[in-house]
């Protein structure tokens, strides 16, 4: 029932290639300047690598980790040509995202024991994080499931509106007991109205309030207790969604989430708009937490399962 019948699909891999393209063209940039009139790899080089990732929105930590194997290599091969830094680099991220258990996945399938599946979703105000909803609705039902959304994010009239016109858009059902109903209610009510007709994955959306970390724990331990009323191990992915474009920041709020609840799943947004995606590196290696999925464009196509080993392909493709 996946998505994709195939391997990782043409169209996808040219939507892939465009979002990524401008994180590629300031990478490459930034990269041939750190090597210029240098033949190997030496000191000097990595000094500027360092930088260049940096730059590029890999963080510190993670840059840091990255130029400690390449020097390891160095030391061990004794000569390693700067022509050969590209392949090198790739090989250490995409080493990198496995460690880090990033998804390999080519489809939006589903596991068959859980029915329904509920994701709830998390994330601050502006990140894309309806539209996100909006979009893995459409994949869902696109597979052949039948999706039920839950309008949680209950302190803005905004909020639960944008959902109901995805709800519409997408053709899939909807909960919603409007501005200022109790989160927590709403989403038991989703939930029971998704196993009474069936459904077979629910979406909750939730406030995006970060003000007050104090506040947002309590919030989402109560949505979340609710829920195991209903569903005892609901729920079975709680999807952080983040702004690609906001770099360091995006980091940040992963940082703030993860204090305040258990996320177990990454959604990174807008990497079409910006050369910040090697955030993507950074935010899985530092948080251990599976990067699911990744906006590449404004279409709901455009919204795909993350493939570590096709977005390193894509990432560091010289063509």
């Amino acid at each position: 029932m996946g998505f994709f019948s195939k391997l990782f699909g043409k169209e996808e891999k040219e939507s892939l290639n465009e979002g990524l393209a401008k994180t590629k063209e300031s990478f490459f940039g930034k990269l041939a300047k750190a090597v210029a009139g240098k033949s190997s790899v030496d000191a000097d080089v990595l000094d500027n690598l360092e930088e260049v990732l940096i730059t590029g929105d890999v963080g510190v930590n993670t840059t840091l980790k990255i130029i400690k194997r390449i020097e390891a290599r160095v030391a061990k091969d004794k000569y390693v040509g700067t022509s050969e830094l590209n392949t090198i680099l790739k090989e250490e991220v995409a080493a990198l995202l496995t460690e880090n258990n990033s998804s390999d996945a080519v489809s939006f399938e589903l596991p068959k024991d859980k029915k329904p599946y509920v994701i709830m979703v998390v994330g601050v105000n502006g990140v894309g994080k309806t539209t996100t909803i909006g979009k893995l609705s459409h994949q869902f039902k696109k597979a052949g499931y039948n999706v039920m959304l839950g309008a949680a994010d209950t302190f803005r009239a905004a909020a639960v509106d944008q959902l109901t016109i995805w709800s519409q858009r997408v053709g899939v059902d909807i909960v919603s007991q409007g501005m200022n109903a109790d989160p927590a209610s709403v989403a038991f009510d989703t939930l029971s109205s998704a196993k009474a007709k069936g459904s077979d994955v629910v979406i909750i959306d939730t406030a995006g309030r970060l003000h007050n970390k104090i506040n947002l724990m309590n919030e989402l331990t109560k949505i979340k207790n609710v829920m195991k009323k209903v569903i005892p191990d609901a729920p079975h992915d709680v999807l952080l969604v983040l702004d690609a474009s906001t770099g360091q920041n995006a980091i940040e709020q992963c940082r703030q989430f993860t204090a305040a609840t258990d996320v177990s799943a990454l959604a990174l947004t807008k990497l079409d708009g910006t050369a910040k995606g090697g955030v993507v590196i950074g935010i899985s290696d530092e948080f251990k937490i599976p990067v699911k999925y990744i906006g590449v464009g404004e279409k709901m196509e455009d919204l795909q399962v993350f493939n570590r080993a096709e977005f390193v392909d894509s990432l560091f493709s010289q063509q």
